[in-house]
């Protein structure tokens, strides 16, 4: 199998950019293949090669792993404004570890720290993150040594309406774990979660970001504000993103 095999067996499969894969699959150096029976059967391309590229760097992704979406960027970006060096960071709902791990690379002397509710991203997150990463229903795992120390707290909770699951491409109700997809009945119930417990692991003059939709940003702000923290709201509209951050 060569590459303008790769590309016909992709395009039959419907894959959008199948060239692209097809070079990216080519070059892995992994047998063809069975990488190609994958794909085509509807894995996510990252799951296939077992990375994900994301803010130019790439980070190991394995089946049943969220796969970091390019529009968290903007979350990774605002984040890195807000930390320095020797700064306390929380990922919670890391899945991969992607965002975390991009705020140490860009602010070197951060202490980072991750944790997410599913085995698999855990190990996953293990490979990716430099710090410890805990397993756990968010701040339960989180040693409690770090209230009231944490500088920036980013969590990219899930924040699709459970009805709304099945509107997604196959690629992500199919493949990636439904507890970092559903938000419950308005995609916002472990936002409220997190939103609430914020206060107490937040130092002061410290910031909790999160990722929703443009849809459901003001009832997000409603509820940071709900919490006792300032509110607002940030827009990227190339990376069709939207970012609540709540500080103390």
């Amino acid at each position: 199998m060569d590459y303008a095999d790769v590309v016909t067996s992709l395009r039959a499969a419907g894959c959008v950019f199948a060239e692209d894969e097809a070079r990216l699959l080519v070059t892995s150096g992994a047998p063809l293949g069975p990488m190609v029976e994958r794909r085509s059967a509807g894995e996510p391309l990252e799951h296939v090669l077992g990375w994900a590229e994301f803010a130019g760097r790439r980070f190991a992704v394995e089946p049943g792993v969220f796969v970091p979406r390019h529009r968290s960027e903007l979350l990774v970006r605002l984040a890195a404004g807000l930390a320095r060096a020797g700064s306390v960071v929380l990922d919670l709902c890391c899945g991969s570890g992607a965002l975390g791990a991009t705020v140490a690379a860009e602010i070197p002397g951060i202490e980072l720290h991750a944790a997410d509710l599913e085995p698999a991203a855990v190990r996953c997150a293990r490979r990716n993150v430099p710090g410890p990463v805990y397993e756990g229903d968010l701040y339960e795992p989180v040693p409690a040594r770090l209230r009231g120390r944490v500088d920036v707290l980013i969590s990219n909770v899930p924040y699709v309406p459970t009805e709304d699951i099945r509107l997604l491409p196959p690629e992500a109700r199919e493949h990636e774990p439904w507890t970092a997809l559903d938000g419950g009945d308005d995609g916002l119930a472990v936002l409220r979660r997190v939103v609430a417990e914020a206060p107490r692991w937040l130092a002061p003059g410290g910031h909790v970001l999160f990722e929703t939709s443009e849809r459901q940003a003001p009832v997000a702000v409603a509820e940071v504000r709900r919490a006792g923290l300032a509110a607002r709201t940030e827009r990227s509209a190339d990376l069709g993103a939207t970012v609540v951050l709540g500080g103390r």
